[in-house]
């Protein structure tokens, strides 16, 4: 029980800090640092969401193994995106059409996969908050949180099809930066509930 607790507050603390990190190199503009801190993120989401899956009653169970299933498709798209641009895109000479498709910045297939990630997370979120039975005011507001969240599946998805997305945000200008802080604070109170959830129940 102490290992299965510790394992989840570390992946809830590693998911408060790379969002926090994430916020700080967003508004400062430093690339390599988000990515970087996105490749890492992933992990502690999987253990965390690890760990509430591990606490949920037998008849939610359902809703906790989609949770976490999601979580890992969540983790595949996502380390597959980054890692690419910290190694592919970093270190070799794109040609014109490859740079269209794997360069972040360029809002194409890769930025497209991103989103996907992020709205597959929204849905291993929602999962996951259904899955809870809050004991206290704290719960309550870490399964309202997370089940809110899954509402960014329908942007995250749908708004790449119609091509809007791009539009509307600007992508790595100042208008999608400032959507994507937006996102960390509201993320950054689900890691820290979580953490201060598995802290309370750690004994």
């Amino acid at each position: 029980m102490h290992m299965n607790r510790m394992i989840s507050k570390a992946g809830a603390a590693i998911v408060t800090v790379t969002v926090f990190l994430f916020a700080v190199f967003l508004i400062v503009d430093f690339s390599m640092g988000s990515y970087f801190v996105c490749l890492l993120l992933p992990v502690g989401f999987i253990m965390m969401t690890a760990g509430l899956h591990n606490e949920c009653e037998n008849d939610r169970k359902v809703a906790a193994n989609i949770g976490l299933i999601l979580a890992a498709v969540y983790a595949t798209l996502i380390m597959l995106v980054y890692f690419s641009q910290l190694t592919t895109v970093k270190n070799e000479q794109l040609n014109e059409q490859a740079a269209a498709l794997l360069e972040f910045r360029r809002l194409g297939l890769i930025f497209n996969y991103d989103l996907l990630g992020y709205g597959v997370m929204a849905l291993s979120t929602f999962f996951t908050g259904l899955s809870m039975t809050p004991e206290n005011k704290a719960d309550k507001r870490l399964r309202a949180l997370m089940m809110i969240h899954g509402v960014f599946y329908f942007s995250c998805t749908f708004l790449p099809i119609t091509g809007l997305f791009a539009k509307m945000s600007g992508g790595s200008g100042i208008g999608g930066r400032l959507a994507l802080v937006a996102w960390c604070v509201y993320f950054l109170l689900v890691g820290i509930l979580s953490y201060f959830h598995f802290r309370k129940n750690e004994k």
